[in-house]
């Protein structure tokens, strides 16, 4: 949002969400999605847009997909207009482009109507995004200067009476035909009794921009035919034209690390968003799962937290060991009404470059992180660097791993351990955790902390017929947490060598590279 500049309450924005990736959503789109009080989503959206938001979300899909209820078009214009009307700031994220068949005039014109204020944020249109991620263009000097999008559906299994078919099929360019593959028989029988040659080019391409993105090359008089037998499927959009034979085997969307892979993320819901975009990028699917919540202290523990950091100055080392534990001491510190001066002269220790990076958030740089981001790494170069007398203070979990202070301890270095968080496994029926990752086809889950681990190993135990039909690979961030996995019984095929994020997907993709070599 601009400084100085507020949204004026009761307003609409159409916003288009793009095809499927999630980095495809433009600035604009982000800034009104963060700004608003309800989003009425289309069921092409994905749903990682919707973790952009703290508005309330309701699902309003025009067409059946996944047994999910049908909103018919005048509904969602009602809803949009009550909304308003009520103050609130209302997006309307639709798939695609809002005006690019999808019904974005007929919603702009019944606010008008209505006098409703209303923006229109467009967005990246599936026909360009599928081209450009399937390796082809639509256009080309060679071979194409010129592309018509089309309806592809209509009430008849015709062409719409208000097109020409004879005038599509001598179309000199690119023909790219929306939400027509239930009709892509009578589609392309038509252009070739009109005319257009059956060894033009053609090309179906299903999921686009997406880890699950299909692109069927073929020619039109075999299209139909070939589509049927690869048993291509919606979302999806037919392409007619030179351009095509431009593709490029495979696509530089093909070719990305992850690509085609479905990886659970376990992480706490709040910290998944990151993780899961990181995944879109490397081309893969996320699926957030998480099987922890991070949680604040309260009561004694809390009380105690607030003692110890009302009065840090006897402290010559603050450590931390996660990014929650970064997190929970400043929320602590903030509501007692100090800030970091309250640190004093004390050197801050960090287990990692993830937690070091959340400390820098606040503008503080730590003082110690180890060359290896373990508990054991971080304990031993503490003893070295710690003077005589001198006293350490850990803002950590209300439950972890205990080799920081028995490290410590059997070095004579005073250690006092403050819990500024806790971890609560989440409140999901194991049945429908695991229905989860059946359902979604998930390849690999990954496994952050040892506490994850836990609570995904007891998951796995509880359920042992609904395991049986799962059949994911599991990676690991660190050799502690795979040590965990296996105490529970996992079985562990990928272990991270840096333990970052990065470092677990990297782990993920070579263990992939070593399937195929």
């Amino acid at each position: 949002m601009s400084a100085g500049f507020e949204f004026k309450t009761g307003t609409v924005w159409l916003v288009g969400a793009g095809p499927g990736d999630p980095g495809l959503l433009t600035l604009r789109g982000a800034e009104v999605l963060a700004a608003a009080d309800l989003v009425l989503y289309d069921g092409l959206v994905n749903p990682l847009l919707l973790k952009m938001t703290d508005a309330v979300c309701e699902r309003t899909a025009r067409i059946r997909r996944d047994e999910a209820a049908v909103v018919p078009q005048d509904q969602i214009n009602s809803r949009l207009i009550e909304a308003a009307r009520s103050g609130l700031n209302v997006v309307r994220l639709k798939g695609g482009d809002p005006c690019v068949f999808g019904r974005g005039s007929e919603e702009s014109e019944a606010l008008r109507d209505a006098g409703i204020s209303f923006e229109i944020v467009p967005g990246v249109t599936a026909a360009t995004a599928a081209a450009e991620y399937a390796g082809f263009s639509f256009t080309h000097r060679e071979v194409s200067s010129a592309v018509a999008l089309v309806a592809g559906q209509q009430a008849a299994d015709r062409l719409p009476t208000s097109l020409n078919a004879e005038a599509l099929a001598e179309f000199p360019g690119t023909l790219v035909f929306y939400m027509g593959l239930n009709r892509i028989k009578s589609l392309s029988d038509q252009l070739v009794d009109h005319g257009l040659d059956p060894n033009t080019p053609a090309a179906v391409i299903s999921e686009a921009t997406l880890p699950g993105q299909r692109v069927l090359v073929s020619v039109l008089g075999r299209i139909a035919e070939d589509a049927v037998e690869q048993e291509m499927r919606p979302p999806s959009l037919i392409i007619v034209g030179e351009c095509v034979s431009l593709k490029h085997e495979p696509s530089w969307f093909e070719q990305l690390p992850l690509f085609g892979l479905t990886i659970a993320v376990m992480r706490p819901e709040e910290q998944c968003v990151e993780t899961a975009l990181r995944i879109s990028r490397l081309g893969g699917r996320p699926v957030i799962l998480p099987m922890i919540e991070v949680r604040s202290v309260d009561g004694p523990q809390l009380q105690f937290a607030r003692e110890i950091i009302s009065d840090l100055s006897h402290f010559s080392w603050v450590v931390w060991t996660s990014v929650n534990g970064v997190h929970g001491f400043f929320e602590i510190l903030s509501d007692l009404g100090l800030d970091s001066r309250a640190l004093g002269h004390a050197k801050l220790a960090c287990i990692g470059p993830a937690t070091a990076s959340a400390l820098r958030d606040y503008g503080l740089n730590a003082d110690l992180v180890p060359g290896e981001f373990r508990g054991e790494n971080l304990a031993r170069e503490l003893t070295e660097k710690v003077s005589a007398g001198d006293k350490v203070v850990w803002f950590r979990a209300d439950r972890g791993r205990e080799v920081i202070p028995e490290m410590l301890a059997a070095a004579g270095i005073p250690l006092q351990g403050v819990v500024v968080y806790r971890n609560t496994d989440k409140e999901t029926p194991v049945s429908e955790d695991l229905e989860v990752l059946v359902r979604e086809q998930v390849n690999w889950v990954c496994l952050t902390s040892p506490s994850i681990a836990k609570r995904f190993g007891q998951v796995m135990m509880t359920d042992s017929e609904g395991a049986g039909h799962f059949t994911a690979q599991v990676a690991c961030i660190s050799p502690v947490t795979a040590a965990a996995a296996r105490e529970c019984g996992l079985r562990v095929d990928a272990t991270a060598d840096v333990y970052t994020v990065d470092g677990l997907l990297d782990a993920i993709h070579k263990a992939e590279n070593a399937k195929s070599a």
